[in-house]
């Protein structure tokens, strides 16, 4: 460029006139070309170079801009714990939990019969709260979840179904609805008031001090949102690792931030306790509680509270006897799942609260509005700083190998700077994140942040665009947005770890005993005998009874078989003495595998013993006494 200016001065010196037609410049253009060996393809990659460090150098910053954004939350937290460190504030003394007001808990289904089923008997079990009662949304055209929530209405007085009057599905919110109506009907029935309204889905472990928290803060707060953390899963598991990492730091940082900046607390869906007041402000206003043209009502739900002046706490992340106390739950574990799920959080969150409600509130609200939104252009760059990075990362040992300059080399001080300060930033993010997640998770699982931390940016970009393809068709066509269910799956006993109740607590929180006679109990019964045993044959607990809290703190299913569908075939299929001496029965041989039943659950040891009188898999399921006695007869 400077021989370029200096050939200029030359030719004004020599009083050319800068015309493009005159003879003399283009015999002075074609010796610079010439004497500078530039041609036709040379000048074209100057332009090339040119705008590559322009381009670079915007990006940079631009992701160093945002990389500052995305410490302020950090930066609201530290502030308020030095202000607290500076009042000297004494410390927080345990608070006593005041008297258990009614809570009603709302689930809604769709295709939810493989699932809801152990999620209700679990939680009833676990729970550490006795007054709340479990109302289930279905629809109309899902027979067989409809089904189960018949089976466990008839078994617990307090769970109830609710079925909505429209086909599904429809959406949560609508589900939701549904089930506020039936609340209502429930109250009037038998004369009873609700005074929260807590939201969970099919999937959800509720802590056993969850509700306890709830009716605790709801003295002082119109919404109490409970933590929200996944369970965790093996290492190797990458999707659903994203979830614990995004997780883990959102829980530690951002709702806190949210919370001390004055602004809302948007609800999870999950773990939401409501004042009822709230409600019945909502259905005044509109009709409806919950909106159903939206695809994310639990957080304009949240916006609406902070709106209408009422306080909202996010519960801290603090452990418990049985873990941390929150709400824990597999999210989507494969790449697709995951993009879809995304897709319609970022629809309803950036997308259509944005048409619906725009920038208005405060400056408070209107930054965390900017900070739920920007991801719409921050996922696409951030995967296209991923690809350079790596880009860059195999390049420079190809040139290293090659010896040939590196081709991300940078001749411009300041873009150099400004990409340190971007990789500087981001590293300082990954190490909080880490902090977060080994936390929660562990250091083994934190080990691998930096890696995922790629796989998040590809599920963000791709539900970012794709949210905002799926969004600008639906305005065209001026269609409806469609709500897009996520799949769920219950975890299993392996999962469960420390969630499972013990057997004492199993039978008080479902109300087979009272606290005081199961004391009485423990007090009278022999040293080595079996508690299940002595309740029962001391009439405080039924064969039914003893079934579902086994069935409870074991987390082994029940079944109730019918013996005279029992195909002799089966009933031959183990040795007659393994019966005799483990107490099981065979009573179905399915695709492989060999079901079992027996009022006790075996031992592992003598389950191994069972396994190596057959090639079959062996599942084992519980059932009543009564039951097995008929299944024993067949023998």
């Amino acid at each position: 460029m400077s021989s370029c200016i200096n050939w200029v001065k030359d030719v004004h010196s020599e009083g050319v006139a800068f015309n493009i037609v005159s003879g003399r410049f283009k015999l002075k253009l074609f010796e610079f070309v010439r004497s500078n060996s530039l041609n036709r393809h040379s000048l074209y990659g100057l332009t090339v170079h040119s705008l590559w460090i322009y381009s670079f150098g915007a990006l940079a910053v631009t992701l160093l801009l945002s990389g500052l954004d995305d410490l302020i939350p950090l930066a609201i937290l530290l502030v308020h714990r030095l202000r607290r460190a500076l009042q000297r504030q004494p410390p927080v003394r345990k608070r006593i939990d005041p008297p258990e007001s009614r809570i009603a808990i709302f689930v809604p289904c769709w295709k939810e019969s493989g699932v809801i089923g152990n999620m209700v008997r679990h939680n009833l079990a676990a729970i550490r709260y006795r007054n709340f009662d479990i109302f289930l949304g279905a629809y109309p055209n899902d027979e067989a979840t409809i089904a189960v929530l018949a089976q466990l209405s008839e078994t617990f007085a307090n769970v109830h179904g609710a079925v909505c009057p429209r086909p599904g599905p429809t959406s949560k919110a609508d589900c939701l609805n549904s089930i506020y109506r039936c609340m209502q009907r429930f109250e009037r029935q038998n004369g009873v008031h609700f005074t929260t309204v807590v939201l969970h889905d099919a999937e959800d472990l509720i802590h056993p001090d969850a509700l306890a928290l709830i009716n605790r803060e709801r003295a002082s707060y119109g919404m109490v949102q409970v933590p929200v953390l996944p369970l965790p899963t093996p290492v190797l598991e990458a999707t659903h690792g994203v979830y614990c990492d995004e997780f883990a730091e959102f829980q530690t940082v951002d709702m806190h931030a949210r919370q001390f900046s004055g602004s809302f607390v948007p609800s999870s869906g999950v773990g939401t306790g409501f004042a009822r007041e709230i409600l019945e402000r909502l259905q005044a206003e509109r009709g409806l509680v919950f909106d159903a043209e939206s695809l994310t009502e639990d957080y304009e739900i949240g916006v609406y509270i902070h709106d209408c002046g009422y306080r909202q706490l996010f519960a801290p992340l603090a452990r418990a006897e049985n873990g941390f106390v929150a709400t824990r739950e597999y999210f989507p574990r494969t790449t697709s799942s995951a993009i879809r799920q995304r897709t319609r959080w970022v629809t309803g969150i950036a997308l259509q609260c944005w048409e619906r409600r725009g920038w208005h509130g405060s400056w408070r609200t209107r930054y965390w509005f900017w900070r739920d939104r920007k991801g719409l252009v921050a996922s696409p760059l951030s995967l296209l700083t991923n690809f350079l990075f790596l880009t860059g990362l195999l390049d420079f040992g190809w040139s290293a190998i090659r010896h040939r300059p590196w081709m991300f080399a940078l001749d411009n001080p300041r873009i150099a700077v400004l990409c340190t300060l971007t990789m500087s930033l981001q590293c300082l993010r990954l190490s909080l994140r880490m902090l977060c997640v080994g936390r929660i998770f562990g250091p083994i699982f934190a080990l691998g942040v930096l890696m995922r931390s790629f796989l998040a940016n590809l599920i963000n970009c791709f539900a970012s665009l794709r949210a905002t393809w799926r969004y600008l068709l639906a305005r065209r066509a001026k269609h409806k947005l469609v709500w897009q269910k996520t799949e769920h799956a219950y975890p299993g006993h392996e999962a469960m770890g420390d969630h499972l109740p013990a057997f004492a607590e199993a039978i008080v929180n479902c109300g087979f005993v009272s606290r005081d006679d199961l004391a009485t109990a423990q007090q009278t019964m022999p040293p080595d005998a079996d508690l299940g045993e002595y309740l029962f044959a001391n009439g405080l607990i039924t064969d039914e009874d003893f079934c579902s809290a086994t069935s409870l703190s074991t987390g082994i299913p029940t079944a109730r078989i019918d013996a005279a569908a029992v195909r002799k075939g089966v009933r031959w299929s183990l040795p007659a003495h393994l019966e005799r001496k483990f107490g099981i029965v065979p009573v179905e041989l399915r695709a492989g595998r060999l079901t079992i039943t027996g009022r006790r659950v075996p031992s592992s040891a003598a389950l191994a013993k069972i396994k190596s009188f057959t090639a079959l898999a062996v599942d084992f399921q519980l059932t009543t006494r009564q039951n097995y006695a008929e299944l024993q007869k067949l023998l």
